[in-house]
């Protein structure tokens, strides 16, 4: 009889696929090495916590979690939707940014389809493809940005999706305004175009791509935004997608029946009122760009200019040896290995305080 562990059940075109690693969780990094006291600086969380509107709002609901959310968001879809200037059924929510990412690939690729992607980026956009049988191209970026020329040589009669991460991570660059409308001239109508804007609050730049633009114009394009980041809700995931009708429509088929928590669903309107909040974390995350940038230099490490709230440096050397080290001191970063970065790290830009223990401990590590 065949050995079980010998058959593969695998479906075709995972076969190769790396499981996703996200940044050591404080908790791990608490029991390996005896630590109590411990900065993460590696998944790009707010430093701040979450807005206290969102707090006593989510508090505010829990009485009510024994029943089932309600499952296309109305409250929220509606508020999102007023936002932007558009009809509600023009959003769609899912269980984080990754979950509609998921659910663009299910519904719109098939076996066989090409993906254009940028390198580095987002794992998840290739993660995706390969799962439901499609083809990945990659697309170097050119100085840490999207090279948009270089993808539109790419394109092709079997391009369904464009992913444009924007901006990038893990590099922190953006393209801009001008760029994306020449870009866009050339896209075929049979190929759908994602940006995914998950740190797009962080570009405070007046020529920061207006994508929701060629949404109104009926284009095949998806805008993909979180409340992660900038709103400080990564533990109770909320995502969504902003689309035309028609590209909607097929998201909707696939989406499952209650994507969005009845507390994430409160937390994330919740958050949306308390701009006090917001203001305050763009206030830290220029103070620590400017404080990060100027230390980097001083110590001649470069870094690509950031539009989000972390840094990519390059150390200049392994990048593992210095995140170990820094393990060791309870300050957890995110070293570039994964996207062939060997010798750089993505840095979440913390507090101050959080900053300056990782300068503190960056100097004493080079020293050594």
């Amino acid at each position: 009889m065949e050995n079980k562990a010998e058959i593969n059940l695998a479906r075709k075109g995972i076969e190769k696929l790396i499981a996703y690693v996200p940044g050591k969780p404080v908790e791990e990094v608490a029991r390996e090495y005896g630590i109590t006291e411990i900065v993460k600086l590696a998944s790009n969380e707010n430093p701040l916590g979450t807005s206290p509107k969102a707090l006593a709002a989510m508090q505010q609901i829990l009485p009510s979690v024994y029943m089932y959310p309600e499952g296309s968001s109305p409250a929220l879809r509606e508020r999102i939707a007023a936002n932007y200037g558009i009809e509600s059924d023009m959003v769609i929510f899912g269980n984080g940014a990754d979950n509609i990412l998921l659910l663009i690939a299910q519904a719109f690729i098939n076996e066989g389809d090409e993906v254009i992607i940028g390198d580095p980026t987002f794992s998840v956009y290739e993660t995706t493809t390969r799962i439901m049988g499609g083809r990945v191209l990659k697309v170097p970026l050119k100085n840490f940005t999207y090279d948009l020329a270089g993808i539109k040589g790419k394109i092709s009669e079997k391009t369904k999706i464009i992913y444009i991460c924007n901006p990038n991570n893990p590099t922190g660059t953006i393209v801009y305004q001008d760029e994306v409308a020449e870009f866009m001239a050339s896209v075929p109508e049979n190929c759908i175009v994602v940006f995914d804007e998950a740190y797009a609050e962080f570009a405070q730049k007046t020529n920061f791509p207006q994508t929701i633009q060629l949404v109104k114009e009926q284009r095949n394009v998806l805008i993909v935004r979180t409340f992660s980041k900038v709103y400080g809700l990564a533990g109770v995931r909320v995502g969504y997608a902003v689309g035309p009708k028609h590209l909607l429509g097929v998201l909707n088929k696939v989406v499952e029946p209650f994507p969005v928590n009845k507390v994430a669903q409160a937390g994330a309107l919740g958050a949306l009122e308390d701009q006090e909040f917001l203001d305050e974390v763009m206030r830290v995350t220029e103070v620590g760009k400017k404080y990060l940038y100027q230390e980097f230099t001083k110590m001649k490490m470069t870094y690509a200019p950031t539009f989000t709230n972390f840094v990519l440096v390059d150390f200049k050397r392994d990048a593992e040896v210095i995140t170990k080290k820094l393990l060791e001191r309870g300050i957890i970063i995110r070293p570039g290995q994964i996207w062939q970065l060997p010798t750089c790290a993505r840095i979440t830009i913390g507090t101050m305080a959080q900053n300056e223990k990782l300068i503190a401990a960056l100097k004493e590590i080079i020293k050594e």
